[in-house]
């Protein structure tokens, strides 16, 4: 196994949708297969939409049963509450972040400037692949 990835809800929704490009598709895929990593505020986000109007809402529930969701831990709220006393980041995604830093990962995220001032944070993003 190698380098543990987060997927960030913007990733999960733009993968289940087949947005990407094919080479991102298939870096996604490989990753997809070895692990899936996702905090617990992504699948809030992706599922928090109406699923009557969600075609793919039945592969996105297959898809977070088959993913490692990372609940909330002490950890990850001290190191949120840290980000939050030190910059202006709302709340899921100081979670987010937090969530990556406290399990020892990288970020995939195409909203690369909502995580640019957590310095610690590897945010990669999927259409630069």
């Amino acid at each position: 196994m190698g380098k543990k990835y987060f997927l960030d809800s913007n990733t999960v929704i733009d993968y289940i949708a087949g947005l990407h490009p094919l080479e991102t598709k298939q870096w996604l895929d490989q990753l997809i297969d070895e692990e899936i990593n996702v905090s617990i505020i992504t699948k809030i986000e992706v599922l928090s939409f109406d699923p009557d109007r969600n075609d793919n809402y039945s592969i996105l529930i297959d898809f977070f049963e088959a993913s490692n969701i990372y609940e909330l831990t002490n950890d990850i709220v001290n190191r949120t509450i840290q980000i939050r006393q030190k910059q202006k980041i709302k709340l899921p995604d100081a979670i987010i972040a937090s969530t990556v830093l406290a399990n020892g990962g990288s970020l995939i995220s195409r909203n690369i400037k909502d995580f640019k001032n957590i310095f610690d944070l590897e945010v990669v993003n999927p259409y630069d692949i």
